[in-house]
């Protein structure tokens, strides 16, 4: 096991040594940029890891360093593209890690460093390699993409990160409205990951008793409480080796938030009742509805729990800011829910899919899906589904229906919105997400565009592509 020394001040390298060491032989490379030139290639390293069916080279970054991976890291994966690598730092912004995956590194690990959650990491890497790349795994892959449909750009933005996500086991958390398709992103991730033949647990917190919310969690033994016959493994124990998602994160209580963090830092729980603290390799997903900051702003959840699962984040757009999926999305369904006839499936008819068109779907994906199916039902015609047959909640309606019961001002007031809210998307997609840039191009001042943006609970990351070391300015 190699570990590159690119930042010796953060003492990490030495952390790390103390976690491997005795069970794996470890060889510490020191280099400091102040010396110039570029640090040395893994076969010019003690000991060629490349020869190594076994060994993992571990780069440990400064915050600094981040700013210029493509030079940094670039030369490691082209001088030995084989060897599994993981990036140490204690710094760095969501993007700047995203970048990292882009170069090619399979892992990404933040301090506290725990030997629970650093040792399984590795192994997993140490076995992916002896194993090599074979036909499960793609057949795992194909089972974690097939259900995200969509080729707008928006949507392709979050699909297109998928396979970079799913390599590493940093945490993810996924936000985005009801019915966008969280979870079946939280299913892709693990799908695609070294996880994949192992348990895929989703809990919904918010349907969680509060009083049960710790039992659900972590299980209890046997009279840990007043009719608690027999133990109990909770859901942590549940996805051992895989990977749990938590969905509607801001459901859990400030107890439950604690522990959870606890957990997250620790890889080690407590069930009820229990005497001692148990150890489990879970790799936790969270996923939050609606603007994650306004539920950091109102204590629904802790900043520190927060920083912990958003190491990589993902914004999944609502379906009215992709209305160019509804077509494909349609199909889609179509063909799931009449899968069993003898037919083929049936199309939509113009005035069907216009319909379908024109909704606003406050439930998104998961609205569409339920009126497709419905549809299938209500149509007696193999080939066709006409607009009859299309049922839409009036909650979603536009062209008239939408504004039922509103006065003027009302609704000049929704369609205002829902054009500054459309409108700023638009700006930050063509300008990559540069607040800056696209505050110029809709001829407002920063500060302004900015209040914009928090007003709409849009996340200007989400817009932003990679920077490239020759693309930053020069002087």
């Amino acid at each position: 096991m190699l570990i590159l020394d690119l930042d010796p001040a953060s003492g990490l390298a030495d952390e790390l040594r103390e976690i491997l060491e005795p069970g794996v032989p470890v060889t510490v490379e020191t280099w400091s940029p102040a010396r110039g030139g570029r640090p040395p290639a893994p076969g010019e390293l003690s000991g060629d890891i490349r020869c190594s069916d076994s060994g993992v080279l571990l780069v440990v970054l400064s915050a600094a360093l981040l700013e210029r991976p493509d030079e940094l890291l670039g030369w490691l994966r082209r001088d030995a593209p084989e060897v599994p690598l993981v990036a140490v730092t204690a710094g760095g912004e969501p993007g700047r890690i995203l970048r990292l995956l882009e170069l090619g590194i399979d892992d990404f690990i933040a301090p506290p460093l725990r030997g629970a959650d650093v040792l399984p990491r590795i192994w997993r890497l140490v076995e992916r390699r002896r194993r090599g790349d074979g036909e499960p795994e793609r057949l795992w892959a194909r089972l974690g993409l097939r259900h995200l449909v969509g080729e707008s750009p928006a949507f392709l933005a979050v699909i297109e990160r998928i396979p970079l996500v799913a390599r590493c086991d940093a945490s993810v958390l996924i936000s985005g409205e009801t019915g966008t398709g969280k979870e079946l992103v939280a299913r892709a991730i693990h799908y695609l990951s070294p996880r994949a033949q192992k348990p895929f647990i989703a809990v919904n917190c918010g349907a969680i008793p509060v009083e049960l919310v710790e039992n659900e969690l972590f299980g209890h033994e046997r009279s840990a409480y007043t009719g608690a016959s027999t133990p109990q493994h909770g859901v942590v124990h549940e996805a051992e080796g895989g990977t749990l998602l938590l969905d509607e994160l801001d459901s859990l209580t400030p107890l439950a938030q604690v522990k959870l963090l606890r957990f997250l830092q620790e890889k080690e729980f407590r069930p009820l009742g229990a005497s001692r603290a148990q150890r489990a390799d879970v790799r936790v997903l969270a996923a939050a509805n609606g603007d994650v900051e306004s539920a950091l702003r109102e204590g629904r959840i802790r900043q520190d729990l927060y920083y912990r699962l958003n190491v990589i984040p993902l914004h999944l757009p609502a379906l009215r800011e992709r209305r160019e999926d509804i077509p494909g999305l349609a199909r889609h369904f179509l063909r799931k829910y009449a899968g069993g006839r003898e037919h083929p499936p049936p199309k939509l008819s113009p005035r069907a899919l216009q319909l379908l068109l024109d909704h606003d779907w406050p439930g998104n994906v998961r609205e569409l899906e339920h009126v497709i199916e419905g549809a299938l039902v209500l149509s007696q015609d193999a080939a066709l589904v006409r607009s009859q047959h299309v049922v839409l909640s009036r909650a979603g309606g536009r062209s008239g229906r939408e504004g039922a019961g509103e006065n003027f001002q009302q609704a000049k007031a929704r369609a205002v919105a829902r054009f500054e809210a459309s409108y700023i998307r638009e700006l930050l997609q063509l300008h990559q997400g540069n607040i800056s840039r696209a505050a110029r191009a809709a001829e407002k001042n920063r500060r302004a565009f900015w209040e914009l943006i928090r007003k709409h609970g849009i996340d200007a990351r989400t817009f932003r592509a990679p920077v490239h070391l020759d693309e930053r300015p020069r002087g």
